[in-house]
């Protein structure tokens, strides 16, 4: 069984990769507002990625791979964003990670393929207005995708998602009317809005061996949006 760490694991695509995982795997999740029971295979921590000390985590010294699922969707014209705002944002999509990271690096140096997943947004490829404060701090990740690939190859693979608007929590102030799921239908050429399960299968791959040749990589999973 592998040992996966995944930040954020309580709702939307993080939920959805616990469930799909346990099965198989020993896993070490997190949640903040959201608390989680311990099940077999699942090992619950409380813990802010703006506040918490990664030591706190309890972490085998083999991991297979970190899984950072904590994001934000703060849409506004840009002359209503304010520096705190974004700040903040940077603070749970980049500075989050990266501690993690930091703490937990040489954990990974000890398994055979390890990997590294993070997550994206299509705004930050597809200039999409109100989306100032997405495209600063999901364009960083992708940065940090591609240099840490770099850095770390041949031994860490790191690999991020780019999804477009999910059904799941984060997004609910977005799709709370029919209106609204009719408007955000019609924007992707697959006319649906994607599910978390549609990421995580994704995931599953990209910390498999089936994926051992895969670094570096952005993968745009949003119904054609980005492309289309």
């Amino acid at each position: 069984m592998k040992n996966i760490l995944i930040i954020g694991g309580s709702s939307g695509v993080g939920e959805s990769l616990v469930k799909r995982l346990k099965a198989n795997n020993n896993l070490i999740s997190t949640y903040h507002k959201n608390p989680q029971e311990n099940s077999e295979n699942v090992n619950f921590h409380e813990y802010d990625v703006i506040s918490g000390s990664p030591s706190n985590l309890q972490i085998p010294e083999a991991l297979d791979s970190i899984i950072y699922c904590p994001g934000t969707i703060n849409l506004k014209p840009f002359n209503r964003y304010t520096e705190d705002e974004l700040i903040d944002d940077f603070k749970i999509n980049v500075l989050g990670f990266l501690k993690i990271l930091s703490a937990f690096k040489r954990h990974l140096l000890n398994t055979d393929n390890p990997s590294i997943v993070l997550f994206s947004s299509v705004a930050a490829q597809k200039g999409i207005a109100y989306h100032t404060q997405v495209a600063c701090s999901k364009g960083a990740i992708e940065s940090l995708t591609k240099t840490l690939a770099a850095e770390f190859a041949p031994k860490i693979r790191v690999n991020a998602i780019a999804p477009s608007l999910l059904d799941t929590p984060l997004a609910d102030k977005f799709l709370n009317s029919e209106l609204k799921i009719k408007n955000n239908i019609e924007r992707h050429p697959l006319k649906k809005i994607g599910e978390a399960n549609d990421i995580s299968s994704m995931v599953e791959f990209l910390i498999s061996d089936n994926a051992k040749w895969i670094t570096g990589q952005v993968i745009n999973i949003d119904g054609g949006l980005s492309t289309l």
